[in-house]
Order: structure tokens, then C-alpha cells, then sequence
């Protein structure tokens, strides 16, 4: 059983054709092999290691939901977690400070699943308090020595990182002071800053002593203090998601070649230990992988994150640096089609109904259409199931007694509801439809 509020949460994104944020271990279909493995390094990395691990699939084999999955999986067991998008425009993956900021931007917690970073700053200082207070030297109610010893703890932890960006402290110390005396307009400003956030205003910065704005090296400079400030709060690590990497074979060739560098970068430096409690996930196609506009490009990399997967599938080695999803087929897009089903029905007035009128039979019917309306790959599909399952389907059956999809519902699909991967699947159904 799952609550209520989980349930619409789960079938409120199915209906706009979006992967869920949260309750996606019970629509995992094909995944939970993964499952010990990943918890097993998930565990490596809490105890101050760093992880990596790359995920390849075609497109429909949920590489977007695997992440989410992982994500969720992660702040259960005491983690920070974040996705990025990787793009030429806003996200080029050799830019560290773009990544960092979109990772701080959508940095959750278990409390907090999207925008935590300002929750984990001020939950950071309080951590410090109470071990200054836990000390005994030094009287709560002394606001201005609880200030002196807090401060002069956050520079003891931050000592190591202090060397190499002395900024990163220098704006902490900032923020703690503008707190204390109210300014809550220069406290925003120095956390914006601290965010990766350009355009700061010229009298945030010179309030802490700063120039310019974040850049390459500062970002991951940030980033290791991140991490540090994420242990000290009782946080087990950072698990980030990089989506989409493949989109480096699509942009310019200097861009796709520092994007490939950086990714060896990532790798090694991780291995030589640079950022404990990081836990690195990537996500991209076999392409990618494999061809000659992808990791290929660079042998160094292509090296790294070499696998073998000659073999069959079900020998596969979770442990192995890169890993590889499994198409979805006709027997998974009925499973995750059953448990949608049973998750929307749960607890309603009219359960009985809708377990009767979308029964297994209609739920092979509907996936069989969804899937032949985009030229028989299933692996394209379950977006679109889903979608058509919960806004076309279920949701009728609900709100109209007399509502039988059988006889009163056509499948139809749409180009402007498809992404580009399902136009391009999607069958021809004349010569009219073929684009010269």
C-alpha cells in the first residue's frame, strides 16, 4: 500500500507524460537486478569513497527513470542527490560551473526534493553550533562568542579547501555574519553566489572580499567543499546524475572533444580521490559508447570505460564500470501497465471498476496499439502507454459510469505529443506522411 498523496504525485506525472519525481521503486520493471550492487557502492561511498558507474541504453529503456530511481534509492539511505541535463547551450559538460550550478539547483534531500542547498548551508551552521555548545566552553545565550567559535570551527573543517579556494569559506563567513546581524538581502545574494549564480550584484561580492564570478576551476574547488559541508551535516554523500551525455556527438567538434576530456577528467580525478562521497552516474546510448562520434573519439576514455557485453544479458556484471539497460519489451509493458493500473485504482470508490474494465486483456490491447502506432518498437512506447493508460483510459473509466474503452475509445497519436525519438518511430501510415 502506498499513501495517497504518493499515488496522485506518481499518476499526476504519467498523465502529463513525465517520469515521476518520487515512488518510482514501485514502477521499477527490469531494474531491481541492479539493486544490491548499486547499494553496495552506495555504501563504499558513505564510508568516504568515491563511485562511478555508467549506464547504457537505447532510448526507451528509461535511462531518465533508472536515474530517478537511483536518486530516490539514495536520499533513503542518508544521501544528496541532483540530475543534470547535458546540453551544447545551457549544460555543456566541459563547463564545470554550468554542471555546478544546474546541480545545486536541483540538489534534494529526503526532506527537502528539490532546491535544498540553502536548507543544507543553514542546517550546516546549526551542526556547527551544537558542536561548539557540546563543548561546554562557551554560553548559548553569548551570541557573539557562539559566533567567534562557530566561525573558527567552519574554518577548521574548510582548512583543507581553504588552500585552493579561499573564496568558498570567505562567503560562508560572509553569510553567517549577515544572518546574524539580519541582512537578509546580502544573505541571499552571497548563497546566489555561492550557487554558481552569475550576475551577482558588485556590494554582495565586496561584502565577502570576491571578485567575478565562479569559473571553471573555482567550480570544482565548490564542489569538494559541497561534499565536505554534506559529511559534516550527517549526509552520507552526493549521488549526481549526468543525463544525456550523448548529446555530445551532435555538438561542434571542439565542444564534443573538451566534453570527453572532461569526462576522463571526472573519472580520475574521482579514482585519485578528489571528491570522497561522490557518487558519479552518467546515462547514454550505446552509441555513444560504441561509435565513432562518442567515447570512441578519445582512447584514454574509451579505455576506462570499456566493457564487454559479447556475452549474454543475463551474465551481464553489475559491477562492472558500465552497465547496460534492457529494452523494454511486451511482457515489461504489461507489468509496469498492471502496476499502474492497481496504483491508480488503490483506495478509490470505483477500484472494483476500473480493475474490471482495464483488465490484463484491454492493457495487451491498448500496449499492442500504443506500440504498432510507432512501428512496432516497444522500446519507444512506454511514455506514450502510460500517458494514453491514465489521461485517455483510466481517468474516463472513473469519471463516467458508463465509459467502456473498448467501444468508446480510439487510440489515437499525435506528432505534437510525441518527442522526437517517437515521430521518428511512429509508422508511416501514406506516402503523404514520409518527410523528403
Amino acid at each position: 500500500m502506498i499513501s495517497a498523496a504518493r499515488r496522485d504525485e506518481i499518476v499526476g506525472a504519467l498523465r502529463r507524460g513525465t517520469v515521476p519525481q518520487s515512488g518510482l521503486d514501485v514502477l521499477a520493471v527490469g531494474i531491481d537486478a541492479f539493486a544490491p550492487t548499486l547499494d553496495e557502492e552506495l555504501a563504499a561511498v558513505a564510508a568516504g569513497r568515491g563511485g562511478f558507474k555508467a549506464v547504457r541504453g537505447e532510448y526507451g529503456t528509461g535511462k531518465t527513470f533508472f536515474g530517478r530511481w537511483l536518486q530516490e534509492r539514495a536520499r533513503v539511505r542518508g544521501f544528496a542527490a541532483s540530475e543534470v541535463q547535458i546540453n551544447e547551450t545551457e549544460t555543456p559538460l566541459h563547463k564545470l560551473e554550468t554542471v555546478y550550478r544546474r546541480l545545486v539547483e536541483r540538489l534534494g534531500t529526503a526532506d527537502t526534493p528539490m532546491g535544498a542547498f540553502r536548507s543544507v548551508i543553514d542546517g550546516w551552521f546549526y551542526a556547527l553550533e551544537q558542536d561548539v555548545l557540546a563543548q561546554g566552553t562557551v554560553d548559548e545565550n553569548d551570541e557573539e562568542a557562539l559566533l567567534a567559535q562557530t566561525d573558527a570551527l567552519m574554518e577548521q573543517r574548510l582548512a583543507a579547501i581553504a588552500q585552493a579556494a579561499p573564496a568558498f569559506s570567505a562567503v560562508l563567513r560572509a553569510y553567517r555574519k549577515a544572518l546574524a546581524v539580519g541582512d537578509t538581502a546580502l544573505a541571499d545574494g552571497l548563497i546566489s553566489w555561492l550557487s554558481g549564480q552569475p550576475n551577482v550584484a558588485a556590494s554582495i561580492k565586496r561584502a565577502a572580499g570576491i571578485k567575478g564570478d565562479l569559473d571553471h576551476f573555482g567550480a570544482a574547488n565548490f564542489l569538494v567543499g559541497l561534499l565536505t559541508i554534506l559529511r559534516d551535516s550527517g549526509f552520507s554523500g552526493l549521488l549526481l546524475v549526468l543525463d544525456e551525455v550523448e548529446t555530445l556527438q551532435r555538438m561542434r567538434a571542439d565542444t564534443r572533444e573538451r566534453g570527453l576530456n572532461a569526462l576522463r577528467q571526472w573519472i580520475d580525478e574521482i579514482d585519485a580521490g578528489r571528491f570522497p562521497g561522490l557518487y558519479l552516474v552518467v546515462t547514454g546510448t550505446p552509441a555513444f559508447f560504441d561509435g565513432p562520434q562518442g567515447v570512441q573519439r578519445l582512447p584514454p576514455l574509451a579505455q576506462r570505460l570499456h566493457v564487454d557485453f559479447a556475452t549474454d544479458r543475463r551474465f551481464d556484471n553489475p559491477r562492472a564500470v558500465q552497465i547496460r539497460l534492457a529494452a523494454f519489451d511486451g511482457g515489461s509493458l504489461m507489468a509496469v501497465g498492471r502496476r499502474v493500473r492497481d496504483i491508480y485504482a488503490q483506495g478509490r470508490p470505483q477500484e472494483a471498476r476500473l480493475r474490471a474494465v482495464v483488465d490484463d486483456a484491454y492493457l495487451d490491447t491498448l500496449s499492442r496499439a500504443v506500440a504498432g502506432g510507432l512501428g512496432g518498437k516497444v522500446g519507444v512506447a512506454p511514455r506514450l502507454f502510460l500517458k494514453k493508460l491514465v489521461a485517455d483510459v483510466l481517468d474516463r473509466v472513473e469519471l463516467h459510469a458508463d465509459f467502456d474503452p473498448c467501444r468508446h475509445y480510439q487510440l489515437t497519436l499525435s506528432e505534437s505529443e510525441m518527442t522526437a525519438t517517437e515521430r521518428a518511430a511512429a509508422a508511416a501510415a501514406s506516402v503523404d506522411d514520409i518527410e523528403l
